[in-house]
């Protein structure tokens, strides 16, 4: 496997960099479990955050280094890049701020006596993420499970293996012992080796439904707990007395955000009521008004993707959505100019049938869909595979409220796009995978919740 930075803004390649041998994979692991149980697990928890938020202050006064590696290596807008830094670094200190009220003992009210739910680490992580948050998505895997005593290795996505080896160092710039967060340039094959050795004991993946079903597979067959979050195709819904130019407003922050490669960006637009041509004309003339350009220009407002294979697989999805019946009301094609641009682009008459209707568009490609009433409107959010998130637009709230309890999603907004942030929990249900990141609930995911009770003379002898 080539780890490989190509700018995909004019296909330069930056740097390659060289798989890490089997022998190289066993010492990173030997050198992870040592520290584990000989270091790290043994330091109070307060001691392990001042270290992660040590990380965030380093991380916040490195924000341009780190804000320009991510532009380079996936073709992140610099100001979405900057705010990336930002979003990341508050995790960290997120965590090193609330950690030690996380893992408390909690105390439980039982006719046995004395009892207490204490929090204890598991030992090393396995954790494999994606190129299009950088920074984020590894803030999210380490800052709560860095804090609550685990070690781990980390499999990067392998187009962005210079922002991969900038977060390592932030953490050993931070004080990290060695073995605690190590970066690892491994094949697939090697990872699944990984998730057998008895020595690791969990693994978490954000990325692709392929991927979350082999990872997913080989974590059960060794009865190590996971994670998996594998993406989504979130519903945009606009009731009838919703403001016309707001939702247009927020659907291009939706749907163009990251050059629409999100897992919770805003893909199927669902519009009830007869005002969907308007919508639509409307939708469209805001994407056309879109500047493409590069990355590092402050001015741009339509970016690449991250590399060529993106753009294939996106035309390529296109063009089989039109082959079934689809309609392209604008975009559809590649820019006409060196690097991997992809015109925004609306599709819309996609029955349910179509190839379309069940899949995730990783970019600048929106679904629509009219609806005649309310009640279509979350029928067609749930007749989906994936499960992330949603958005819903009324003016309304009470009765936002009352339509997101019906769609069938691990989260769901009211007049906004789907968001992230440090103390929002993160996960979804359904091909979008299980578990969650973020918040209270993300620090939970890999540690054990062991039972203590000193007995009070309680009989349950009759």
């Amino acid at each position: 496997m080539a780890y490989q930075s190509v700018n995909p803004f004019n296909g330069e390649v930056l740097r390659t960099f060289d798989q890490h041998t089997n022998q190289q994979m066993e010492q990173m692991l030997v050198t992870a479990d040592r520290t584990f149980r000989e270091v790290w697990s043994l330091k109070p928890v307060r001691e392990r955050a001042k270290m992660i938020g040590k990380a965030a202050s380093l991380m916040l006064e490195q924000k341009e280094k780190f804000a320009r590696l991510a532009t380079l290596e996936m073709g992140k807008r610099i100001a979405e890049s900057r705010g990336e830094v930002d979003l990341s670094a508050s995790i960290l200190k997120y965590y090193a701020d609330n950690a030690e009220t996380f893992l408390a003992p909690r105390p439980l009210h039982s006719i046995a006596g004395e009892a207490y739910i204490e929090y204890s680490p598991l030992g090393v992580l396995i954790g494999v993420q994606p190129w299009n948050y950088p920074y984020y998505q590894l803030a999210r895997f380490a800052a709560p499970h860095l804090t609550s005593g685990n070690v781990m290795l980390v499999k990067h996505a392998p187009g962005v293996p210079q922002c991969a080896l900038a977060f390592e160092q932030l953490f050993i710039e931070a004080g990290a012992p060695a073995g605690v967060y190590t970066n690892v340039f491994l094949s697939n094959d090697q990872v699944a080796n990984l998730i057998d050795d008895p020595r690791t004991r969990g693994v978490a993946l954000t990325g692709s439904e392929r991927a979350g079903e082999s990872l997913a597979s080989r974590a059960g067959k060794n009865l190590k707990k996971s994670t998996m979050e594998l993406g989504g195709s979130d519903a945009f819904i606009v009731l009838e007395d919703y403001d016309l130019e707001d939702a247009v407003k927020m659907a291009v922050v939706g749907r163009i955000g990251n050059t629409g490669q999100t897992c919770i960006g805003a893909k199927r637009f669902i519009f009830v009521g007869p005002r969907f041509q308007r919508f639509l004309a409307m939708f469209r003339a805001a994407l056309e008004s879109l500047k493409v350009g590069d990355p590092f220009d402050e001015t741009t407002t339509l970016g690449p993707l991250s590399s060529e294979a993106a753009l294939t697989l996106l035309l390529k999805q296109v063009d089989d959505a039109v082959s079934h019946g689809a309609k392209v009301f604008t975009g559809g094609k590649r820019v006409d100019r060196k690097g991997s641009f992809m015109q925004a682009t609306i599709l819309t008459d996609i029955a349910a049938g179509n190839p379309a209707y069940r899949q995730e568009f990783f970019g600048p490609v929106a679904l629509m869909f009219a609806a005649k009433d309310e009640e279509e409107a979350i029928a067609i959010a749930n007749d989906s595979p994936y499960g992330l998130g949603g958005s819903i637009y009324t003016k309304n709230i009470q009765h936002g409220k009352h339509v997101a309890s019906r769609i069938d999603t691990g989260m769901v907004f009211i007049n906004y796009p789907s968001v992230s942030t440090a103390d929002l929990p993160f996960g979804g249900i359904k091909r979008s995978g299980y578990g969650k990141e973020l918040s209270d609930l993300g620090i939970q995911e890999f540690v054990n919740k062991k039972l203590i009770c000193a007995s009070n003379g309680f009989s349950l002898v009759a």
